[in-house]
């Protein structure tokens, strides 16, 4: 083996020895610095390329982390309270596991030196294309469940695999305008890179002072520990509805207070259940908190009251907040009556006979507010960034030569035919089994792809320099209704494809800047996330194919333990998009036709707070972002309102009095001890789940586990379906009607 296949082998990044003489030309300037202050600030105009990056190290964690990763969030994504794991675990533990193994392994070509920020930087990026879950499970799941059909493992895998890659083609175009130039900034890359580059320099501990390893390690068990008090021993204090419990016979009171109505003063001891939907408080920054306040306490608190008791929509027929389906009389939606058993699309004798879709106020009113934040993004965007994005667009087309750009010349770009490759043959792949298993037409596919394809560019300028990614979730599914009205999995594949392609190539941008932030070989990148994608989207699969194979009722209300309420979601969004279809659904023949003016009202809505903001500089009017607003309430359903107050108090104490008062600490140790609540509570959902649920051990019922709802009347119409009010006790037989709680709705993700 000669010396340079030697260099090869240890993983020193596929760079040839022809790159040595470029290497050792460029003038490494300590002057030369980013344009872009934040970027100068933070990302090093430094680098080794003499680093070895792909080594025996990275191979182990990059294999496994994302097994890992994706497994987690696959079988919590399931769960009735679910909880995701984010790439910063990986991050976190990644670091000391990497030191270990140096310390471990024999030197050589296992081991060729110290664990390093390379090494470290491509595992987070194959962490990265593990996060959450691949979207296209949603429609193996709703096929499986809700619609009785089975296209076999191959397809589903096919499906999942194509749909989370064929973004990735998409990427090697993009690089060069969203990547390559110093004024696409990627703002959220910065926070990874201050995280990496923090645990790769040496703390600096006061006496006493404990390293951010040891507080992650102490803080997860202590976290592992007290987890079984609300998710296994005591659950009532996961949501304590002290207003509803004055008097649990009042339904006024049961909606207003209780857990699963408006949340009014419910109290959440629990942080699986606080951050289950929204993620962790801990490290979003508390403008964008006070942005999701304003707008929770205006949708949620005001604009659904009013409309409900005042029977907007026969509002009161319904749930005050439900993602179920019901008939024009308040009882539950037959959607099986409305579908052709062969053909699983509408059919419109079925639906005569069923008569319209409904559905409850609040969750009509989610998809209005998600019309006006789509439409309000364009406005905001041109308002306030459009000198910015013009600026820095030309910009990006003279000045792309910045210090980080030219260290990264040291390194063999990825010739473009990968990513063409990649792109062409994902395409002819989904090309084929979306024709021959039957998922939608050909041509359906090249629609979804070319949708997204013209949009990757635009919306990535956008989310380059803001942060803010508009989603296509809504427009795609709404374009096939119209052009494919009663089909119910070619609404969601088409949704599917033409979204999560963008979302993906967007996410293979980032990280890509991410890794040109931190001077990585462009080949040992493509390598990295391919495979991370893969394998996540593979594990993924074959989680949920062991799920739905072992848990009887999974996904009904008769599994208490595995709702999956993301699931139900997409389920009321693939009847009322793809079955119904928006014509009959929003058309206007429909009592929700007035919807429709939210796109209006969204695109209007940002200019007053322009204007204002240049009336009153430097005030509070400059904090308000009428997008983040708009979105604040798009989890919500599956997230209850008292998620929501919960969630924002334990955000006020650390992201506002924690960082005002206590910055040191702050800094140190927020997003070190979030990553580690999630570990905590992560690993008691898995053990709990092996040693106790899936033997069907519970714990004994007892106040603090009662076995009947302690605020029954929430999740009740105030109208049952026969008339008067519903009685949970069945003391009135005339009043009773029994709903199937298994509310759910939009979700930020896109599941609308």
């Amino acid at each position: 083996m000669t010396d340079h296949k030697q260099e090869c082998f240890a993983g020193n990044d596929f760079i040839d020895e022809k790159h040595d003489t470029e290497r050792a030309s460029i003038a490494l300037e300590e002057e030369e610095n980013s344009p872009i202050p934040e970027v100068a600030a933070i990302v090093s105009n430094k680098d080794d390329p003499h680093l070895p990056a792909m080594t025996f190290r990275f191979w182990v964690m990059a294999i496994f982390f994302p097994m890992l990763l994706a497994f987690f969030n696959q079988f919590f994504w399931f769960r009735t309270n679910p909880l995701f794991l984010t790439p910063l675990v990986i991050q976190l533990i990644s670091y000391p596991f990497g030191k270990f193994m140096a310390r471990v392994l024999p030197a050589g070509s296992l081991n060729p030196g110290p664990f390093n920020i390379k090494e470290h930087v491509l595992i987070t990026m194959a962490a990265n294309c593990a996060n959450g879950v691949a979207y296209a499970v949603d429609i193996t799941v709703i096929q499986k469940v809700f619609y009785e059909q089975d296209f076999g493992l191959m397809a589903n895998w096919l499906l999942i695999i194509s749909t989370q890659t064929l973004g990735f083609g998409m990427a090697g175009v993009l690089r060069r305008y969203l990547v390559y130039p110093a004024a696409m900034i990627w703002p959220a890359n910065l926070v990874q890179v201050a995280l990496i580059n923090t645990l790769h320099k040496d703390e600096d501990l006061l006496p006493g002072q404990w390293s951010r390893f040891r507080f992650f390690c102490i803080t997860a068990i202590a976290m592992f520990f007290y987890q079984w008090i609300p998710g296994y021993i005591f659950p009532a204090i996961s949501a304590i509805a002290w207003i509803c419990w004055i008097n649990p016979k009042s339904h006024i009171l049961a909606q207003l207070g209780g857990p699963k109505g408006l949340g009014l003063g419910v109290i959440s001891l629990d942080w699986n259940t606080i951050v289950g939907y929204l993620g962790s408080p801990l490290v979003v920054p508390w403008w964008a908190q006070v942005n999701m306040a304003l707008g929770f306490f205006i949708i949620a608190w005001v604009m659904v009251p009013i409309a409900y008791y005042t029977n907007l929509w026969e509002a009161k027929r319904y749930p005050i907040i439900s993602s179920l389906l019901f008939r024009t009389d308040g009882d539950s939606y037959a959607f099986k009556k409305v579908l052709d058993p062969e053909t699983k699309s509408l059919s419109q004798e079925g639906y005569a006979n069923e008569g319209p879709l409904r559905i409850a106020t609040f969750f009509t009113l989610t998809y209005g507010i998600g019309f006006a934040g789509l439409s309000s993004m364009i406005t905001h965007t041109w308002l306030y960034h459009r000198h910015k994005l013009v600026a820095q667009w030309k910009q990006s087309r003279t000045q792309a030569e910045d210090i980080h750009h030219k260290l990264m010349q040291a390194y063999p770009e990825v010739p473009d035919w990968w990513y063409a490759s990649v792109f062409v043959g994902v395409t002819a792949i989904t090309v084929f089994y979306c024709q021959f298993y039957g998922y939608m037409p050909w041509w359906a596919v090249l629609l979804a792809v070319l949708l997204a394809v013209v949009f990757a560019l635009p919306v990535g300028l956008i989310q380059a320099l803001t942060n803010q990614q508009p989603g296509l979730n809504i427009i795609t599914e709404y374009v096939i209704g119209y052009i494919l009205p009663g089909d119910a999995i070619a609404n969601v594949t088409f949704k599917t494809l033409g979204y999560i392609s963008m979302n993906q190539a967007l996410l293979f941008t980032s990280d890509l800047k991410l890794g040109h932030y931190m001077k990585v070989p462009p080949k040992a990148m493509f390598i990295s996330q391919l495979m991370g994608t893969v394998i996540a989207g593979t594990v993924n699969l074959f989680t949920a194919h062991w799920l739905l194979n072992s848990q009887p009722g999974i996904c009904t209300p008769a599994n208490k333990d595995f709702r999956c309420h993301f699931a139900n979601t997409f389920f009321s969004a693939s009847v009322i998009w793809g079955v119904i279809a928006p014509d009959l659904m929003f058309g206007p023949t429909s009592i929700y036709n007035a919807i429709n003016y939210f796109f209006i009202i969204g695109f209007l809505l940002p200019i007053p707070f322009y204007y204002l903001k240049r009336a009153f500089p430097n005030t509070w009017v400059e904090n308000i972002h009428i997008p983040i607003v708009l979105a604040a309430t798009g989890m919500m359903p599956p997230a209850m309102p008292y998620h929501y107050t919960n969630w924002l108090a334990l955000g006020f104490c650390f992201q506002f009095f924690a960082r005002r008062y206590y910055p040191e600490w702050h800094l140190r140790y927020t997003y070190v001890m979030s990553a580690a609540f999630d570990s905590g509570v992560a690993f008691f959902g898995l053990l709990s789940f092996f040693a106790f649920t899936m033997h069907d051990k519970y714990f004994p019922t007892w106040w603090g586990n009662p076995a009947k709802e302690m605020c029954p009347l929430d999740a009740y119409p105030l109208m049952s379906p026969k008339g008067g009010m519903p009685d949970p006790w069945g003391t009135s037989e005339e009043g009773m009607h029994v709903f199937p709680i298994a509310y759910v709705p939009p979700t930020i993700a896109g599941n609308k």
